[in-house]
């Protein structure tokens, strides 16, 4: 009887990953094994306070227990049937997530970058077939330091040269103004203009939060203009920022909504456009489709997620505890933190330079036991799980300061 082999450990692990994984990502030296809640476990048993919670696709922790039984149960009985064919949990999650949205009609995908490449084309479809742009000549106006994904189309408008070089030629049809910006973003709409594309709080720029009257501002200028408000919630969406969507904030109404991370919680891809009717109802039969898109076992975990949002629970612990990761911030700041934007459970922290970048201060943070993300320079991003317990938010905020100031 042949032993087996003996368990490796996380440096052979990442050594082992270094021929045979394409290097497109960087990430930190941890190699986890399990989870629960807002906590993970290396190979070693080491665990780790986890403050990212996946970019907000884990922000009800990881495992948790109703979606896990839902994905259970559905394995049980039915995971796919394409779209080929009707299935019988597709109908509900619809029905739930338009009625936590606000919206007519949903368009089920995968992932979050499959869901702004539909919103681009039904903008495009909406602005030929509904306001009259001639064929072809449908633009999109979108905002510098943007990200939406990484297809060649979605990098066609990024102003990150890391993501784009290389990968041209680059799709046409797409203006670029400054975030926060209504007059360089009304100078850029015109008659061919089919929707104004943002993030209501740009995430991997640093948590980038626009002036109080920006979102309204866009809602005015956009209807005023005829074209179609399409706010990207992929990461800020679904409890993030204290309110369902971030544009609540605001009380503002897009005509499409880009959904995703949050939606699969933490267990499956799951994406979704949501809007109005005759919005969404541009699309017919074979025009736009997805294999996975809207599959059973997506279905049932988008359903319980949707669930879970319906009691307003995280939603609220996200606006209390938001405050905690506020006060604590703002203690921070002179003894390390330069500065800071934060909203609901979410903030993006500009360490001082001198202290290092911010991989150095990650990296750092993780051998303390507490898991971040850097994204340019000496800024770090916090986003913990919604889940997360006040004792364990301000545990994070002292090793922040413990790293920072020791």
């Amino acid at each position: 009887m042949t032993a087996p082999a003996p368990a490796r450990g996380s440096e052979e692990l990442i050594r082992a990953e270094e021929p045979v994984l394409a290097h497109n990502y960087h990430p930190l030296p941890v190699v986890v094994a399990r989870a629960e809640g807002a906590w993970v476990e290396d190979v070693e048993g080491r665990r780790y306070l986890d403050m990212l919670a996946g970019y907000s696709a884990l922000n009800f922790g990881h495992r948790h227990p109703a979606l896990i039984e839902a994905a259970h149960r559905q394995l049980d009985r039915l995971t796919l049937t394409s779209r080929a064919f009707h299935n019988d949990r597709l109908a509900g999650f619809a029905e739930r997530l338009a009625g936590l949205t606000g919206t007519d009609m949903v368009l089920p995908m995968n992932t979050g970058a499959e869901a702004v490449e539909s919103g681009i084309k039904v903008a495009r479809k909406w602005a030929y077939d509904v306001k009259g742009v001639p064929a072809d000549r449908a633009t999109i106006v979108v905002a510098a330091d943007n990200f939406h994904g990484r297809t060649t189309t979605i990098v066609s408008f990024s102003t990150d040269e890391t993501a784009r070089a290389g990968f041209g030629p680059f799709t046409p049809g797409f203006r670029v103004v400054p975030y926060n910006d209504l007059a360089a973003m009304e100078a850029a709409v015109d008659e061919t203009t089919a929707a104004v594309l943002i993030e209501p709080i740009q995430g991997e720029a640093g948590v980038l939060i626009p002036d109080d009257g920006y979102l309204a501002g866009v809602r005015e200028l956009t209807r005023r203009a005829g074209c179609l408000f399409v706010a990207d919630e992929i990461q800020s969406g679904l409890g993030r920022t204290g309110h369902t969507l971030a544009v609540a904030h605001e009380s503002v109404e897009p005509d499409v909504v880009l959904l995703g991370k949050a939606l699969g919680g933490g267990i499956v891809p799951v994406s979704a456009v949501v809007g109005r009717r005759d919005v969404l109802g541009v699309l017919h039969p074979g025009e736009h489709g997805s294999t996975f898109g809207g599959n059973p076992l997506a279905a049932a975990v988008g359903t319980a997620v949707v669930e879970l949002l319906e009691t307003g629970e995280f939603q609220r612990r996200a606006a209390e505890l938001g405050s905690v990761l506020r006060e604590g911030l703002a203690a921070l700041v002179g003894r390390g933190v330069v500065g800071f934007r934060a909203r609901g459970l979410w903030a993006g922290v500009d360490v001082d330079p001198a202290l290092g970048t911010g991989r150095e201060i990650s990296e750092r943070l993780m051998r303390e036991g507490v898991l971040v993300k850097d994204t340019h320079g000496s800024t770090i991003r916090l986003a913990p799980p919604l889940t997360v317990t006040g004792e364990e938010l301000r545990g994070a905020l002292g090793t922040l300061e413990k790293v920072l100031t020791s």
